[in-house]
């Protein structure tokens, strides 16, 4: 029984205690802690899936609109083409009526000039057989006879103008 009245036998179970009664308390914190840092974890965790999902729905999102944008690019595409075949056949038929009409007026032009070079050899052929018949005449009609042409001649001229 020396071993009871030893007093190292008594720190030892002192400390013994110590740790048995300590070891509940401190246990129980350390459970705590580990429980918190598990709930916080599980929360990050939660969060990341979330944010996971988010963005799996924002990337959806994005890929159906640069879907969308390429069919509406492609739809623009088309009715450029198909603007530009409309564009295209509607110049060639306007150069086409275009070239109709200068050709008229070329037309016109060609019979008007030769309208107006047939009236100018008709007046210069007038003009010489009035010069020839005036010589003709002035060579064969002398005296009274000349003067009875010359006034019939000028009282016909109302006449002829009209």
């Amino acid at each position: 029984m020396a071993v009871l009245s030893d007093p190292t036998f008594w720190v030892l179970v002192a400390f013994i205690l110590f740790i048995g009664l300590m070891s509940r308390p401190i246990g129980k914190a350390v459970v705590a802690a580990l429980d918190k840092r598990a709930d916080k974890i599980r929360e990050e965790i939660e969060e990341a899936e979330k944010l996971r999902e988010e963005t799996q729905d924002l990337l959806a999102t994005y890929q159906k609109k640069q879907r969308d944008t390429a069919k509406d690019a492609e739809a623009i595409i088309n009715h450029a083409r198909e603007e530009s075949l409309r564009l295209a056949a509607e110049g060639e038929e306007r150069l086409a009526q275009a070239l109709k009409r200068r050709e008229r007026l070329a037309t016109d032009r060609i019979k008007q000039a030769e309208a107006a070079a047939i009236d100018r050899v008709r007046a210069i052929a007038v003009d010489v057989a009035l010069d020839a018949a005036e010589k003709v005449i002035a060579s064969s009609v002398k005296g009274g006879k000349a003067d009875t042409l010359i006034d019939d001649a000028i009282k016909d001229i109302p006449r002829y103008l009209n």
